[in-house]
């Protein structure tokens, strides 16, 4: 850098004069200070407009300077576990003025994209997988024969409770790669953490003299002219030695890990020092970092689990106290809270009856039942793969286990699903959230994915209601009438107002009509809208709106197969969809007629639901479209 910019970068300390990253190194701490507070409100100013995650962002902001000051991406390949507190990292990599857009249609993902971005290194939306991925980093570099630059995997608290994250710990822990894990500890995944991971990390965290102490002393000896280094490994070599008899090893250190910290997330020199030292070693290294989740701002600070994802457009709305003793202190009605409430009156009278969730208590409506039956509810942190299992261990003891998940993350459990529960054909009921579009957040949390991976599973039986009254219906029938895996897939958000048709009414025909709709689940209000404007249009046709839906039933291949054009709508991958199997089903009783599907092809990139909607074909006029070209078609 020549003197001109150094001279202006000591006075610059606004995000809009600095060349970004690469100014960020040569900035002193006070103006580090000032650049934080600035990322802090431009945050807090945008998210509460967008919508997005909130608290987990505030509180890295000073971790991520140091990441950027430290390191030199995209040279040294930073991987953000779950990647939703990844906003800073957006701003420090020159996107803060594309920051607005968050999670809108065209606009800055809500996670971490390589296509947006070449210091977006992996994609990362779901939780545990950074250190494998790093990791895999570091080995590329190290057969490649790079070895001045590091992969560096961030990792929250709440990530740790996930099983890969461990195997990923395993693994990297037996290589000489150059691979740093932050883990960032703030007591917090959305909620309060649960287990004994927490519980370790608080015991190892009443270390921080010691350890503190052990990184400053290595630092400062490995910077002693000449003799630096081999005085610190033959200091270091005694040094370990002498703890090996006098304080207990970190779990982490166990693992073939050097073990660096706690140390102060929100103190830039610290972590400037902190991250020179884990650099030094050129080995995996993990840095534990303790910070404070909505750093900045008081609400968030008060209530980290409420601010972890906060609404769109909608600051001023009734904040809820999460860990209020009373659950009908909750959010708006919507599908998710009525699934809790049903589920907890279910509870009153069968004792069976137990409500397992992965780290998402509020999420999926379980408060209800938390507070009604503590004693059979379970928070088993973020890891759905043994959430499953350990429901299929409950039914095997004749309980009978309820696991409330969103779409996208049950997706990580499939084998648990097919080997530990189906095979022997264990009661147990999953609360499928989150089924279909979901929109802001994008690729890795659209829940289009449910219907082709459950269906290949025997034996399973799956619901998908459209109503808050079909859902009801449909999880007394799961839970109490049921046998074996069953599957209860509902949407986010609330019911329609306005859509008309009744848990009892599930098909509609207009006399000489030759043309059927069918569909299930949220996107039925749609089809009933194409259904009714096809008839102001003078077109008759028949809907058919399946509730039970996996084994496809028998009288509504009946009904099907009396029309000789069929169009099938539904919110879900088309390849290996319902539609594919329902096509097929019709064609072995022998239907031949003129055949139409709307559904979704490939992944659906963020933006409301809505634009989503319209972007993958389901849109009202896609639909009526479809239904007309089909209506004027003779069947060959």
């Amino acid at each position: 850098m020549n003197k001109e910019r150094q001279f202006s970068v000591q006075k610059a300390v606004r995000l809009a004069d600095l060349h970004l990253p690469s100014d960020l190194k040569h900035l002193n701490y006070p103006q580090c200070s000032v650049l934080c507070e600035e990322i802090r409100s431009l945050l807090i100013d945008t998210v509460l407009k967008t919508g997005g995650h909130l608290a987990s962002n505030l509180g890295v902001v000073e971790l991520t300077l140091a990441l950027h000051r430290k390191f030199d991406s995209p040279k040294d390949r930073i991987v953000w576990d779950v990647g939703h507190q990844a906003y800073v990292h957006k701003i420090l990599t020159g996107r803060a003025k594309e920051l607005p857009s968050l999670r809108q249609t065209g606009g800055l993902s809500g996670f971490p994209k390589p296509a947006e971005s070449q210091h977006d290194t992996f994609v990362t939306g779901h939780s545990s997988t950074a250190i494998s991925a790093a990791f895999g980093m570091a080995e590329a570099m190290r057969m490649s024969h790079d070895d001045t630059h590091y992969a560096i995997a961030v990792v929250g608290d709440g990530a740790m409770t996930g099983g890969l994250a461990y195997e990923g710990l395993n693994n990297a822990g037996k290589s000489r790669s150059n691979l740093i894990v932050i883990l960032n500890d703030n007591n917090q995944a959305i909620s309060k953490n649960v287990g004994a991971i927490a519980k370790y990390l608080t015991k190892i965290r009443s270390s921080s003299d010691y350890v503190r102490a052990k990184w400053k002393f290595e630092s400062v000896i490995r910077k002693a002219p000449a003799i630096g280094d081999q005085m610190a490994i033959t200091l270091k070599s005694a040094k370990d030695k002498l703890r090996q008899n006098l304080v207990q090893t970190t779990m982490f250190e166990d693992l073939g890990f050097v073990y660096l910290g706690p140390v102060d997330g929100h103190d830039s020199e610290a972590l400037d020092e902190v991250l020179d030292v884990a650099k030094s070693y050129r080995r995996p290294v993990l840095v534990h970092v303790r910070t404070v989740k909505g750093k900045g701002y008081k609400p968030a600070e008060d209530n980290p689990g409420e601010y972890h994802g906060v609404p769109r457009e909608n600051p001023d709305i009734d904040r809820i106290d999460l860990d209020a003793k009373d659950p009908e202190l909750s959010i708006d009605e919507c599908f998710s809270t009525v699934f809790g409430r049903a589920l907890t009156q279910l509870g009153k009278h069968d004792e069976r009856i137990c409500a397992i969730t992965a780290a998402m208590k509020y999420g999926t409506g379980l408060q209800f039942f938390y507070a009604a039956h503590p004693n059979r509810f379970y928070d088993v942190g973020i890891a759905e793969q043994h959430a499953v299992t350990f429901c299929a261990a409950l039914a095997s003891m004749g309980m009978v286990p309820v696991f409330a998940v969103y779409s996208s993350f049950l997706q990580r459990a499939f084998d648990q699903l097919l080997h530990d529960a189906a095979i022997s054909r264990y009661h147990m009921v999953l609360g499928v959230d989150r089924a279909g579009i979901i929109g802001e957040d994008g690729e890795t949390h659209q829940g289009i994915f449910d219907i082709p991976y459950l269906t290949v599973i025997p034996g399973i039986r799956i619901y998908s209601p459209a109503t808050y009254a079909e859902l009801q219906l449909c999880l007394k029938k799961a839970v109490c009438e049921d046998q074996g895996l069953v599957a209860l897939r509902y949407p986010r958000g609330k019911e329609s107002e306005s859509f008309p048709m009744k848990p009892n009414i599930r098909y509609t025909h207009i006399e000489g009509a030759d043309m059927l709709l069918v569909t299930y689940g949220k996107i039925s209000e749609r089809v009933y809208q194409t259904y009714e404007k096809l008839r102001t249009q003078g077109v008759s046709c028949g809907l058919l709106k399946l509730t039970e839906i996996y084994p496809i039933a028998e009288d509504a291949l009946e009904i099907a197969v009396r029309y000789p054009k069929i169009c099938f709508v539904e919110e879900s991958s088309g390849t290996g969809g319902l539609s594919e199997k329902f096509a097929a089903a019709l064609m072995r009783i022998g239907w031949r007629g003129c055949w139409r599907c709307r559904a979704i092809d490939g992944f659906v990139q963020q933006g409301s639901v809505g634009d989503c909607l319209e972007r993958v074909g389901l849109g009202m006029d896609a639909l009526l479209a479809c239904a007309e070209e089909l209506a004027h078609e003779q069947p060959s």
